[in-house]
């Protein structure tokens, strides 16, 4: 009798369930199959609804730079020990480069046994390069002197106007390094960020809830102003991307999580709402809070969570890697042109390059795209090419963007893990039930965990795992 009391008590005890409606990610579906439908059935009103899914991303955006700024800073204050800050880092740094040249490789790999291209039989001398140029200006521009000046922000204060990652990111770390030796007065700096961080999170929080309205307007948008029939066309290449994008993300990502503890699909589960507020608004970057606060729920610690996740945003883009060499293929192969050895070679170091300043911004990955054709050596493949598929790419880039976030999710729980500092019971209850406890990425802040506080850390990779 007592028993069941219990029972009866603490089933009495859990939180009523949320109507289907007003749950988040049924919100974004809803708004996404509404917003294919207007594009399809009214593409005039569709395009006219364009300013929802610019102005949700634009109200994201301006709080992007000042969170990452105060996670960053305060996961550096906060470990206390610059070596330890180095050596996350440069583990970071070694998976990003070890799996971003592993999805280079997958699309060069995909690229030749399928051959999405062949007899597509395109005339160079006939291609419009006109809707191509702003990127070809920008792709011309690009160079290694150009990446690191475009490091440095003209201000301090600059990197945070232009919203730039890169240079957000270089000085949250010099800030955090600085505040890191000033001892007792540090830490009252440390704590005014933490609390600032917090306000900031809270901030997009609110603005989360418009998500909804957000994807809806970028999808009638996209359907709205390229079609369906765009799709169709091209619709192998298309389907070869996601493909190839879902395979690498079960496979390699899946085969990475394995030996980190972890099941790829549970971990899918958990950030459903992220992965549907992404397909709806084309860009990551709309939900890099939600997912540190969902790291940070998983079992990873404060500061691998503040420096991995900022940084995979610029770092670790494996679904762009995957684009950049698949689609390389696609325009050489449409064009009739065959490329050497030394040419894939080239392809496979400019994208490593190129890609790092993608972030995680609609169309970045057609900029990387046009530089990488435009360093091939003897130039076989005309950036006037990219007109062939201009019309599909705002589809693809979802697929992007998706697989960036994956990527970087699963990043941030492996350098975790390979630092000694993965909660795995956490992370155990988090993977028993992922659809219940990854709901609702609006109300929480940094602090605001309802999975308990690690009470111990899983030990580091075995070196045979690493």
């Amino acid at each position: 009798m007592a028993q069941a009391t219990l029972h009866g008590t603490a089933a009495d005890a859990r939180p009523p369930r949320e109507p289907w409606y007003k749950v988040l990610y049924i919100q974004v579906l809803i708004a996404i199959a509404l917003g294919v439908l207007l594009g399809y059935l009214h593409p005039e009103w569709g395009k006219s609804v364009k300013w929802l899914g610019d102005a949700f991303i634009a109200l994201i955006k301006m709080m992007i730079a000042p969170i990452i700024f105060c996670t960053i800073v305060h996961g550096i204050a906060s470990i206390g020990d610059l070596k330890k800050v180095g050596r996350v880092g440069l583990k970071a740094l070694v998976y990003f480069e070890v799996v971003s040249t592993l999805a280079l490789l997958i699309g060069i790999l995909v690229g030749e046994v399928v051959k999405p291209g062949a007899g597509f039989n395109a005339d160079v001398t006939k291609l419009d390069g006109k809707a191509v140029e702003k990127y070809a200006k920008l792709a011309a521009d690009d160079s290694v002197t150009g990446h690191i000046m475009g490091l440095i922000p003209k201000s301090f204060f600059d990197a945070f106007a232009t919203g730039d990652l890169l240079q957000v990111l270089l000085i949250s770390i010099l800030t955090g390094v600085v505040v890191t030796g000033m001892g007792q007065r540090g830490e009252a700096i440390t704590h005014a960020i933490d609390t600032a961080g917090q306000i900031f999170f809270r901030i997009i929080g609110l603005i989360v809830k418009l998500a909804p309205i957000g994807a809806f307007g970028a999808m009638a948008f996209t359907i709205g102003q390229y079609g369906i029939g765009k799709v169709i066309d091209l619709a192998w290449l298309v389907g070869t991307f996601y493909v190839t994008a879902f395979l690498f993300v079960v496979v390699v990502l899946g085969g990475i999580a394995r030996v980190a503890g972890f099941s790829i699909f549970r971990f899918l589960a958990f950030i459903k709402d992220e992965l549907l507020i992404v397909l709806g608004t084309s860009s990551s970057e709309t939900v890099l809070p939600h997912m540190m606060t969902k790291m940070r729920r998983l079992g990873a610690s404060d500061s691998v969570v503040g420096l991995v996740i900022p940084t995979g945003y610029s770092f670790n883009l494996d679904g762009t890697n995957i684009y950049m060499t698949l689609a390389t293929l696609f325009l050489a192969q449409a064009v009739g042109a065959d490329l050497s050895i030394a040419q894939y070679a080239t392809i496979i170091l400019v994208a490593m390059l190129t890609s790092k300043g993608a972030s995680g911004v609609t169309g970045a990955g057609f900029i990387t795209l046009a530089a990488t054709l435009s360093a091939i050596p003897n130039n076989p493949v005309p950036v006037a090419a990219m007109t062939l598929i201009l019309g599909v790419d705002k589809f693809m880039s979802e697929c992007r963007a998706i697989t960036n976030l994956i990527g970087n999710g699963v990043a941030t729980v492996v350098v975790s893990r390979w630092e000694g500092e993965l909660d795995l019971e956490k992370l155990r209850q988090v993977m028993e039930n992922p659809v219940s406890i990854g709901t609702d990425i609006s109300d929480h802040s940094p602090n605001m965990d309802p999975v308990a506080k690690p009470s111990s850390v899983a030990a580091p990779i075995p070196v045979a795992a690493r």
